[in-house]
């Protein structure tokens, strides 16, 4: 007998071939073809009077065909099949390509549904390869995505026989919430997805799968996040904010404070803080993370602050060194390109409890690298880093308050998802005296003008960067190349100048030296990729030109954005682009009015879906089968406060009535981990 579990290759209609294309698509068992659902339907009980439907939209028209099928073959591989229809209102001109199965079986007299877009003029209508069913077919027809060389049709008939197979479904969702939120049984929600009997029973269909899958997800990052709140070896008795608050040269804003002051309350909990900071580009996350490097050591224990690349844990290690001034408070960098000797007195001092703050890039991760009491983890821009390279910091310490900082900005909706297994924290206000950066958007006309723009800068001793998409020329698309860009320049309209060049593809150490150079003054103009997005603090930097910036996403912008404007000097962004699109237009109209990152990151996520925004598999969000994130946030939410609820009433989801749910959280999280 059939189950969900059962391979696929084993349903009526599959066999060896057909399994190898599925499997590729991930549907390896009959239970993984139902949860594949349909990407759109064909609604044809609705049909429309060729003369009032409008065109290039989606219509069904029923008309009578009144010509002969003409046969036209315009080229080897390409035939033609063309005829006319008619209604009671007007007439169409249909036209088939290369569908000799289905010309053959059309007969003129007959009448027949048309599903498609309407094209053509007043004068004389037209429709393309439409869908066509007999004169009495009825109701909504489901259209799956192609798998392989197998049709919509194909798949239909294989989810319409695994439906009919009687294999047993199992609902996951207790009688309780369905109830309680008003939701359809699954056997139902799944015959109603896939062959909806109504529109109404499509409607409900939806909501009960978009509901469960939301549910399972938040289900499973709350139970994550309890389960982290173990016991911590390391609780702070001793708040010493006030005594950094007066070390400081400057006055934290009340954004910072706020922050400061979660995650204190977390480390005096008696529990472990796992806690993101969420701050824009220059919001102030290095003082927050100094200050709780402070209370950490003022409370006996021992910090660590894991940076992605040496350059940024070398800026890391200048700044907070400078903000512990004279506090007695013991700071020491650890990073690859020291000497083996500086390595090994760093890491005997840190075994001895002699260094306070130890702050690194992978470095931090060796196993010979021991603490004597390591109390705080802090690891900047976490999505560069895996939940292993963090866990084995941490692995270091007796359950350590953890703390990852981010300046991607993400929507409060996603972040819930995103990090929903940590608590969020968000600075979301500038310091004083923070730059506006001016941002203009520009076509390719204007290149030569903005060259000597940026050389007035570069003549009074400002510095610049140029950003292109890609590290080599692609012949396939038309963008700048960072590395035919820079020979261009360096020998061309910047020849006068020291121009350096940074992409992704160069050596870690190659990066470092260049932006050293760039960050001491020796390169007065960078040509670089993505790269500098995670950078660090040039303030003498004030104009980057960003080419062929439809792109980019907003997000990216932004970030791009955020290396200039870091000192006293008026900034100014310039991106260019020839796209004539009126999304691209929208899109660049978004970050050239906002300077939030939030407030873009909204609009990003909007205009490009969960997908486009966090790019493949980048934080670990899983695929939605059938929920959008965005578009089902009321749903979200419902989903959100059953699951707090569930989890208040069985922690360890033991009872018998949740061992669907529980079993749905292991199956979707192993996945994750495997990804």
């Amino acid at each position: 007998m059939l189950t969900a579990s059962t391979d696929i290759q084993f349903l009526k209609g599959v066999g060896e071939k057909r399994a190898e294309l599925l499997k590729k698509k991930g549907i390896d068992t009959v239970g993984a073809l139902l949860r594949f659902y349909p990407r759109n339907y064909l609604e044809w009980k609705n049909t429309v009077l060729i003369s009032e439907s409008p065109f290039d939209t989606p219509v069904c028209i029923k008309a009578k065909i009144v010509s002969e099928v003409e046969k036209v073959r315009i080229r080897q591989g390409m035939t033609l099949f063309k005829f006319f229809a008619e209604d009671e209102s007007a007439r169409v001109s249909v036209t088939l390509f290369n569908q000799k199965y289905l010309a053959d079986r059309l007969n003129c007299g007959s009448t027949y549904l048309f599903y498609g877009k309407l094209g053509g003029s007043f004068l004389m209508r037209s429709m393309s390869s439409p869908e066509i069913r007999e004169e009495n077919f009825m109701g909504i027809e489901p259209i799956y995505s192609a798998v392989g060389n197998l049709t919509s049709k194909s798949v239909q008939r294989l989810v319409k026989t695994a439906l009919s197979s009687g294999i047993p479904l199992n609902d996951v969702l207790p009688e309780t919430v369905r109830e309680r939120c008003g939701l359809c049984d699954f056997v139902s929600a799944l015959g109603n997805i896939h062959f909806p009997i109504s529109d109404e029973a499509l409607t409900k269909a939806k909501k009960r799968l978009v509901f469960e899958e939301l549910f399972v997800l938040q289900t499973g990052l709350l139970f994550l996040k309890k389960r982290k709140r173990s016991l911590s070896g390391y609780t702070v008795k001793c708040n010493t904010v006030d005594e950094f608050k007066k070390m400081l040269g400057f006055t934290l804003t009340s954004a910072q404070e706020r922050v400061i002051g979660e995650c204190v309350r977390d480390m005096a909990s008696g529990r472990s803080m796992n806690r993101l900071v969420q701050g824009d580009v220059g919001s102030g996350k290095t003082a927050v993370a100094a200050a709780l490097c402070y209370i950490s050591a003022s409370n006996g224990f021992q910090s660590a602050l894991m940076a992605p690349t040496e350059i940024l844990a070398e800026q890391h290690y200048k700044t907070v060194t400078d903000i512990m001034g004279s506090s007695g408070i013991r700071c020491m960098l650890l990073i690859g390109s020291q000497t083996k000797k500086q390595k090994e007195q760093v890491k005997a001092d840190l075994k001895d409890g002699k260094i306070d703050v130890l702050i690194g890039t992978h470095a931090l991760l060796t196993e010979n690298v021991e603490f004597k009491s390591l109390g705080l983890v802090i690891t900047d821009e976490q999505h560069r880093f895996g939940v292993e390279q963090r866990g084995a910091l941490s692995s270091k310490g007796n359950n350590p308050h953890t703390l990852v900082m981010s300046a991607t900005p993400i929507p409060r909706t996603l972040g819930l998802i995103i990090y929903g297994d940590l608590d969020i924290s968000v600075i979301d206000e500038y310091p004083r005296g923070r730059q506006k950066i001016a941002t203009y958007c520009v076509d390719s006309s204007y290149r030569n003008r903005v060259y000597n723009y940026i050389k007035k800068f570069l003549d009074e001793g400002r510095q610049a960067y140029i950003v292109c998409p890609l590290v080599e020329e692609n012949e396939t698309l038309d963008i700048t190349s960072a590395t035919e860009y820079y020979e261009n320049l360096k020998d061309g309209d910047f020849k006068n100048y020291s121009v350096g060049l940074l992409h992704g593809k160069m050596k870690p150490k190659q990066k470092d030296e260049v932006m050293r150079d760039f960050s001491d003054g020796k390169i007065q103009l960078l040509i670089a990729t993505t790269v500098i997005e995670v950078g660090i603090d040039v303030p003498n930097a004030v104009v980057m030109l960003i080419e062929n910036a439809e792109r980019f996403g907003l997000s990216q912008l932004h970030q791009l954005r955020g290396r200039i404007g870091r000192g006293k000097y008026k900034s100014s962004c310039i991106l260019i682009s020839d796209s004539r699109s009126d999304d691209t237009k929208k899109r660049l109209n978004v970050i050239k009015n906002s300077c939030d990152g939030f407030v873009i990151a909204d609009e990003d996520f909007k205009l490009r879906g969960p997908g486009d925004f966090l790019g493949n598999r980048q934080h670990g969000l899983p695929d939605m089968k059938i929920a959008d994130i965005f578009a089902d946030r009321e749903t979200l939410q419902l989903a959100g406060r059953e699951a707090e609820r569930m989890l208040e009433e069985d922690p360890t989801l033991s009872l018998k009535e949740n061992a669907g749910i529980k079993s749905e959280i292991v199956r979707l999280y192993k996945r994750l981990n495997e990804n």
